[in-house]
């Protein structure tokens, strides 16, 4: 069998391995000479298994990019084709933008950039988020400073009040008063938590889930079933354990709390796989953590799915709406992203985080196998 050389790459064009968008080089006539890893895993393709086959056999029937790279040719300038469906020759299907740019590079004729529409939604979704939390977390801090001055001072009169008052019937009222102020009191503590700073080191996801699910089932032994779904292979982050369990703890419970009406045992499963190629914070990370935790409720209500992520938003008569907000914060904090797909019967919320140690563990180990074979 004959073995199948890829082409290096040269200098200016080295950085196209550690792009976060799909990018092809092309020969003149439109054989494949190269895919980075952004590109394999978007098409579900080997670099190695298309390299020299033609555009037209690795994504047939493909008419608007072959209109699109003829443009970008004819006038030897780049071109940028907006929002087209591009199937691969496993028949996978995406709504991608593609850029085009002729150059001359040795046997290089021009570039291919895809960015699949998705993705390009993903992010702009993530940044309106940070802004929108990073809004939400000003504010509340500010209230929450603002709130408990008077707090206190309401509370203290309310126990001098008791003190001077004849009747003791009349000290009902002083004790609603007093416990109410101690409920608001720890309401402001909350809020105020997440700006403590975290204690990151070496975390194992899979304690932190074994952690949330004996505080589930300690709580609800009878309502809820959880399911493991997990892949021990995945290594450490680096991470704050508590403020981890706190971020899935808060989604699980609300799981939890939304599945009380539902006559039938509820089932909740903790899954965790590893994501490759992954963006988080506009930074591309090479593996990463996906986490998700999935419910068989009655599911988010419409009207407050795009808002669940808001302080003081809840689906639930009586809830704080907190748990969400908080777990996000704890998320954020590192360098991590939460999303929601929800249907009645079937909820998801995906925690993506990042290995930052990754690369360097893997580089530490390439050098140390270079080390060893010149021994």
């Amino acid at each position: 069998m004959k073995k199948i050389t890829m082409p290096s790459l040269t200098p200016e064009l080295k950085g196209i391995e550690h792009l976060a968008s799909a990018v092809l080089l092309c020969d003149v006539k439109g054989h494949i000479l190269y895919m980075n890893p952004s590109a394999e895993i978007l098409f579900g393709l080997s670099a190695k298994h298309i390299y020299k086959m033609t555009l037209d056999d690795a994504f047939p029937h493909s008419d608007i990019l072959k209109l699109a790279i003829s443009q970008a040719l004819n006038s030897d300038t780049p071109y940028r084709e907006h929002e087209f469906l591009i199937t691969t020759l496993k028949h996978q299907s995406f709504s991608v933008t593609c850029t085009i740019t002729p150059i001359q590079s040795q046997s290089i004729r021009y570039i291919l950039e895809f960015q699949q529409m998705d993705q390009q939604l993903r992010i702009a979704k993530e940044e309106r988020m940070l802004i929108q939390q990073q809004a939400n977390s000003e504010l509340i801090r500010n209230l929450a400073h603002e709130i408990r001055n008077p707090l206190g001072g309401l509370r203290g009169a309310a126990q001098l009040l008791e003190h001077e008052l004849p009747d003791l019937s009349l000290k009902e009222y002083t004790q609603v008063i007093i416990k109410e102020a101690d409920r608001l009191q720890s309401l402001m503590d909350r809020l105020l938590i997440p700006h403590q700073k975290p204690k990151y080191e070496p975390t194992n996801i899979h304690e932190v889930l074994e952690r949330v699910r004996s505080l589930l089932l300690a709580e609800s032994p009878d309502e809820i079933k959880i399911q493991r779904d997990y892949d021990t292979s995945l290594p450490d982050i680096i991470g704050d354990r508590e403020k981890l369990i706190q971020a899935v703890l808060n989604i699980a419970r609300n799981a939890v709390q939304a599945m009380h009406e539902k006559k039938e045992q509820g089932l909740i499963i903790f899954k965790t796989r590893a994501e490759r190629q992954i963006m988080l914070a506009k930074k591309r990370y090479r593996v990463g953590i996906k986490l998700d935790i999935i419910d068989n409720g009655p599911g988010i209500p419409a009207g407050i799915r795009d808002k669940i992520f808001y302080p003081l938003v809840s689906g639930r008569e009586g809830g704080s709406g907190l748990g969400l907000s908080l777990a996000q914060t704890y998320v954020s904090q590192h360098q991590g992203m939460i999303e929601c797909k929800s249907e009645p019967g079937h909820t998801t919320f995906t925690i993506l985080l990042p290995i930052k140690d990754f690369e360097t563990k893997e580089n530490s180990i390439h050098n140390q196998e270079s080390q060893g074979s010149s021994l």
